[in-house]
């Protein structure tokens, strides 16, 4: 009999007890879960009415094109009027001739941004990525 209780002794646990760690999922899935939406609140942005400081980079203004786009969407590059796949076209031949090619974006405020993020597109579309956009204000008669 001896050895009977001996060998009860050296039984080991064949279970382990996880309902601790089934706690702890459940709270930390309830915290995740309460506090998800406070993340992912919407941020009231309002756009400044002065655009910033100036840029003070030492720009070699040879290496700038001007992309003007009017509010019914005309694109004029260099003064001249263009269709969007016509400055594609000349935003490219330009970079191919000059790879340190600034394209300076200018629109009215009135434009959709549609047209402005058509130009941004043909632009990183050719690898040009240095780019500025800006919104002129409209003047009020």
């Amino acid at each position: 009999m001896r050895r009977f209780s001996q060998r009860n002794s050296l039984v080991t646990l064949n279970e382990i007890n996880i309902t601790p760690l089934l706690d702890l999922a459940f709270v930390l899935l309830i915290i995740f879960v309460i506090t998800r939406p406070l993340l992912e609140g919407s941020v009231d942005m309002q756009l400044p009415q002065n655009m910033g400081r100036p840029d003070t980079r030492n720009i070699d203004r040879h290496n700038v094109r001007v992309v003007e786009i009017s509010p019914r969407g005309d694109y004029w590059l260099q003064g001249r009027h263009l269709s969007l796949l016509q400055v594609e076209g000349e935003l490219a031949r330009m970079h191919n001739d000059n790879p340190r090619l600034i394209v300076d974006i200018r629109a009215d405020k009135r434009t959709q941004w549609d047209f402005v993020i058509a130009v941004i597109n043909s632009c990183l579309r050719n690898n040009i990525t240095q780019f500025s956009a800006r919104v002129a204000a409209a003047e009020h008669p």
